[in-house]
């Protein structure tokens, strides 16, 4: 009997060494590393001063991250005209086909109609006024700018095909879980409403969380910091407990 209890006491602080090990895993190699020398110490202390914690890891202004150009401008309401005009065009336009329950082909059909009877009146105002008839504009799709259009959609595709690859490979477990329960959380929320509505939610949400985040960003930062270093803390108490008794066979043939 004593012996058992000799077996379980280590293998209960195995665990807590598991999770301490995880959490605090390069502090020891880097304050070895520190205490060689002054300069080492005073190099140390200013990299950790200028390198500051931001939301997912990020490098480049929020500016760069939504890929920079007018789009990112209207995002960040650098013209307050410019984006007012697109969130107002969305409003309208999720209000007549969600709150009015208008259908496109009828909307179509009444533009068509409306600028048909707009262009006769314009194209006969001799009969009307004694003047030479307004000359009606041609209007045309210029071709650059749909295939420009096009290449950057097949990019983005090509992009992310790769990307589901490795994911669907199983290689890195923690990318693979985070996938799966983003994949959730949009399925339960499409649930809740229409393809219409989750659009203009996701492009109202474009218009207002960057231009906030980017207005108090040290502040979400410093939150955010927090919040990561709890979630590392309960994913290594998962790992701990979960993840390292799966068989290592299993493993193998994952990576394989």
């Amino acid at each position: 009997m004593a012996d058992e209890h000799k077996h379980e006491e280590p293998a209960g602080e195995s665990v807590k060494e598991k999770i301490t090990e995880k959490i605090h895993g390069h502090d020891s190699s880097s304050s070895s590393s520190s205490s060689d020398s002054d300069d080492d110490k005073k190099s140390s202390a200013s990299s950790l001063k200028t390198k500051v914690f931001r939301l997912f890891g990020r490098e480049k202004p929020v500016h760069k991250v939504l890929g920079g150009g007018k789009p990112a401008d209207v995002f960040l309401w650098r013209n307050k005209k410019i984006s007012a005009g697109v969130l107002g065009g969305a409003t309208a336009i999720w209000v007549l086909f969600e709150l009015l329950e208008y259908h496109l082909l009828t909307l179509v059909c009444h533009c068509l109609i409306v600028a048909l009877a707009v262009l006769f009146l314009w194209s006969n105002a001799s009969t009307f006024i004694n003047k030479s008839p307004p000359r009606i504009p041609e209007v045309y799709i210029p071709e650059e700018p749909v295939l420009q259009l096009a290449s950057a959609l097949r990019f983005e595709i090509n992009r992310a095909f790769p990307l589901l690859r490795e994911i669907a490979s199983g290689r890195d477990l923690k990318k693979f879980l985070s996938v799966i329960a983003g994949l959730w959380v949009v399925s339960i929320v499409g649930s809740w409403c229409n393809f219409l509505t989750l659009f203009y939610i996701v492009f109202v949400l474009l218009h207002t969380v960057p231009v906030i985040y980017e207005k108090y960003e040290d502040r979400v930062d410093s939150f955010s910091e927090k919040a990561w270093a709890e979630i590392k803390k309960q994913y290594a108490v998962f790992d701990a407990k979960v993840l390292s008794k799966i068989p290592r066979s299993l493993k193998d043939k994952k990576k394989a």
